[in-house]
Formats: C-alpha cells, sequence, structure tokens
C-alpha cells in the first residue's frame, strides 16, 4: 500500500470577517511538494477561509489521483469538527463542512490532525499572497483566465 500524501491547509481572514485568502500544499510520501495553491476568497471569516483551503486542497489531491491523505491544519475548531469532536453549529460552516466530508469519503483513508502554526508555513504564505494580490497563485491557477497569475 503506498504511503499517504500530506495536505497542509491553511485560511484566514484580516477583519474576520473581511478579506480572506486560502492556501494549500500537498507534499508526496517524501515531503516532496507535488501541487500548491492560494486564492482570494472576498468577504470572509477566518473559520470560512479554513474550510475553503481543507475543500481546495481536497478536490486538487483527488484530481491528482491520491487516494490516501494526511491533513495538517492548523485550526482546531475545524480539525475537531471533521472529526466528529465538535457539532457545526454555525449557519455559514454547514454547508462548507458537509462539502469537505463528501470530498474525505471519496479517499481510501484520510487522518485529519491538528499542527501548530509553523507546521503550517508554506500554506499560509500561499493565502497571504493570495489575499495581497486579490488573485489566485500557484497549480490551482485556470491557464484559461487571463485575470489570473502564476507567481509559482
Amino acid at each position: 500500500m503506498a504511503a499517504p500524501f500530506t495536505l497542509r491547509t491553511d485560511g484566514g481572514a484580516r477583519g474576520n470577517p473581511g478579506p480572506g485568502g486560502a492556501g494549500f500544499v500537498i507534499e508526496d510520501e517524501s515531503g516532496a511538494v507535488v501541487r500548491r495553491g492560494g486564492r482570494f476568497l472576498g468577504t470572509v471569516t477566518n473559520n470560512q477561509a479554513e474550510y475553503e483551503a481543507l475543500i481546495w486542497g481536497l478536490e486538487t489531491a483527488l484530481d491528482h489521483g491520491v487516494t490516501r491523505l494526511r491533513v495538517c491544519a492548523d485550526s482546531e475548531l475545524v480539525v475537531h469538527q471533521m472529526n466528529g469532536r465538535y457539532r457545526v453549529k454555525n449557519e455559514g460552516l454547514k454547508l462548507l463542512f458537509a462539502r469537505a466530508q463528501t470530498l474525505v469519503r471519496r479517499l481510501a483513508s484520510c487522518e485529519i490532525v491538528h499542527v501548530r502554526r509553523e507546521m503550517n508555513v508554506a500554506a499560509d504564505e500561499l493565502a497571504n499572497v493570495a489575499m495581497d494580490g486579490r488573485t489566485t497563485v500557484g497549480d490551482g491557477v485556470d491557464p484559461d483566465d487571463p485575470s489570473q497569475s502564476a507567481l509559482f
């Protein structure tokens, strides 16, 4: 059985709610980055941005053919909700939670763990670059959309 890939996610909003961004990095079993992206989200809360980062990372992992995944996120709320430890009470998060759960169920195995911020520096950087530029960066860029710029 192949070793799992690692998905690192981070999202944030300046203001909460405020201008937000989502970032993700997917690493193979050796730690090499295989996909990464950052995307401007418009006005969102921090928790919405965290879920958007998770969803985008999961979608990209599935598109890349990943079947076994370890998700590392620095949002305790998202990690505990995804693992069933916390209920999702916020109406603004219920749809995002449902989308993320649907994506996780498509994987053969998925472990979602909480990590310190220092472990998600690359995902945080991508989210911030996207927020600053109000654009999309990385492998998640749509090459048919001229308004997006690939910085990485």
